[in-house]
């Protein structure tokens, strides 16, 4: 579905702290001229520690009620807690919760970026995936449980380690496209790059000629997402193979 001429549809997304969000306003610019579509994000803040107990109070519902709030003068059609980690680990019925919590309190359509990647894998097919994580072991687990209780099967999964997200912000092209490499598996049917912290929207094209297969990444599948919530399918070219016709 293709939002009129006339009509301009707004998502709002709750992004964590500062690292990566310079990726909403160029995929705006891309999804514009076509889709008349205005991607408003706003921040909450907590300790960026890619840890368990950290990672539940970033997601906490009075941190999310507080950006729905922020969001609320923009009048989004829709919004996503735009944080991976900060959702799967509730599991999957903590986080479906979450969202619940999050469409009341903002009275739209809500979803997260976890929840993002399930639905962006089903709509591709996807039954088979590797996963290059910025995260410690434990919690690169724990995103694995995750697609795994939704049928998703992980064959490849091991985290980088870095402690805080705005660590993974900083990693530049190279380190991103050699960190999907390391991390693929050749029975997979596309990797998956789990961190909203890290830049990936102006690559993928390059991590998709570097992988030879569908690469989603945090942030594409987060726009993608909350462009799914309002029923519209778009494509652009830039945007990978989720985005593809």
């Amino acid at each position: 579905m293709t939002a009129s001429a006339t009509t301009e549809t707004t998502i709002g997304f709750i992004y964590p702290d500062h690292a990566a969000e310079d990726d909403y306003p160029y995929a705006a610019e891309l999804l514009r001229p076509v889709e008349h579509v205005r991607l408003e994000v706003t921040h909450i803040y907590g300790t960026d520690l890619h840890a368990v107990p950290e990672l539940l109070d970033l997601g906490s519902p009075e941190r999310l009620a507080a950006g729905a709030a922020q969001l609320a003068p923009a009048s989004p059609d829709a919004v996503v807690w735009a944080c991976t980690s900060g959702s799967f680990v509730y599991g999957p019925d903590g986080a479906r919760e979450q969202v619940r919590q999050l469409a009341s309190v903002a009275g739209v359509p809500a979803s997260s970026t976890s929840f993002a990647f399930v639905h962006a894998a089903q709509a591709l097919g996807l039954e088979r995936v590797a996963v290059a994580a910025s995260y410690p072991q434990d919690v690169a687990g724990l995103f694995a449980d995750f697609l795994g209780a939704a049928g998703i099967e992980v064959l490849e999964i091991r985290g980088a380690g870095i402690d805080t997200a705005a660590e993974v912000g900083t990693l530049e092209q190279e380190a991103v496209l050699d960190l999907a490499a390391a991390n693929d598996h050749p029975d997979a049917q596309a990797l998956l790059i789990p961190d909203t912290a890290m830049h990936t929207l102006r690559w993928l094209g390059a991590l998709e000629d570097r992988i030879g297969k569908p690469v989603l990444t945090a942030n594409q599948v987060t726009i993608w997402e909350g462009l799914r919530l309002l029923g519209q399918r778009v494509t652009h070219p830039a945007l990978g193979t989720l985005f593809g016709a």
